[in-house]
């Protein structure tokens, strides 16, 4: 708004509150892990992977298999787990970290309760993990982008149906 003030030559400028938008960025650290569950009955047969790349380039890729009777959610948590103590293992400090799950995402910054008996503890353990790195940030993510560590948690249940 323009004001003109008779006593000076000049107009002055009154601001009131111009306020650029708040732009949400998310920066990506130099390291990624992307996690994956799955469970094949849910409950059932479960499997866990994880991926860590630098940059796009995968670092280590892990597949485990978690058990005969277990769901998806506690398959996604080992998923986690397993790529959390792994980056930490490489000496990682800042971490992004990527996984199909809305519930785990959800629950690791703390939007949403946990509040199966089932999951609490496995919660808790990557917690603790989280709590390691100097940075960490949780991004979920949509599952055709979560390829390869999707693959890995089913390859850990595939080994086991072939055997």
């Amino acid at each position: 708004m323009l004001v003109n003030n008779n006593n000076n030559m000049f107009p002055t400028i009154n601001i009131k509150s111009i306020v650029p938008p708040v732009l949400k960025i998310f920066p990506r650290s130099e390291y990624l892990l992307q996690f994956d569950g799955c469970s094949k009955g849910n409950p059932g047969l479960a499997g866990a992977g994880a991926v860590i790349y630098n940059y796009d380039t995968e670092l280590w890729g892990r597949s485990q298999f978690v058990g005969n009777k277990n769901t998806n959610n506690e398959a996604e948590y080992r998923g986690l787990i397993i790529g959390l103590e792994e980056a930490l293992s490489m000496d990682i400090k800042h971490l992004s970290v990527e996984g199909d799950s809305l519930l785990v995402i959800k629950q690791m910054t703390r939007e949403y309760k946990v509040k199966s008996e089932k999951l609490l503890p496995l919660h808790e353990e990557a917690s603790q993990l989280a709590k390691q790195f100097d940075s960490i940030t949780f991004t979920h993510i949509y599952r055709k982008n979560n390829k390869r560590a999707d693959e890995l948690s089913n390859i850990a249940v595939d080994m086991v149906i072939i055997k």
